[in-house]
């Protein structure tokens, strides 16, 4: 375990292989619901709490498959955790969390959302995440949620209040 940050989030994956993004607002783009730690959280409580913020989706815990800690960039982790659930109109999503800008706006953290193939996401996401992506390589990860999913049935999954 290396030392420094360690933000934790979730690879929603659908049953045709492909990965929910959101664009991060203020910037070219796009990443996974993630995030840093609060006082106490386990990083599926992180991951699920951050998921449910940036995106409004409320997953179950026991339908996460854990990816594991990955290295990310010089002083930050991500740990990793990846779901597979029904294909969802990506424009049903919201960002309750904000940032302030540049100029002084508060804005989402993110202000769009896409499922996005795997083979595009070196065109739309930054060269740190696209590495672990491959890393843990989303094939695979989506094989296992499909078994899984086989075995257990569909993993639960809800919209937030709001």
């Amino acid at each position: 375990m290396r030392d420094g940050l360690l933000s934790c989030g979730i690879l929603v994956l659908d049953r045709d292989g492909e990965l929910l993004l959101g664009h991060a607002s203020g910037s070219p783009r796009w990443d996974i619901p993630k995030g840093i730690s609060e006082a106490g959280e386990s990083p599926s409580e992180t991951a699920l709490r951050e998921t449910a913020e940036e995106t409004g989706l409320a997953l179950a815990p026991a339908g996460l498959l854990d990816l594991g800690r990955q290295p990310y960039l010089r002083q930050k982790d991500l740990h990793l955790f990846a779901v597979l659930i029904e294909r969802i109109d990506p424009q049903r999503c919201r960002c309750a969390t904000l940032f302030r800008d540049a100029r002084g706006r508060l804005r989402p953290e993110f202000d769009a959302y896409a499922w996005v193939p795997f083979g595009a996401l070196p065109m739309r996401c930054g060269k740190s995440l696209v590495a672990v992506l491959e890393r843990v390589s989303l094939l695979t990860v989506l094989e296992r949620l499909r078994e899984r999913e086989r075995r257990q049935g569909a993993a639960p999954w809800e919209w937030t209040a709001g």
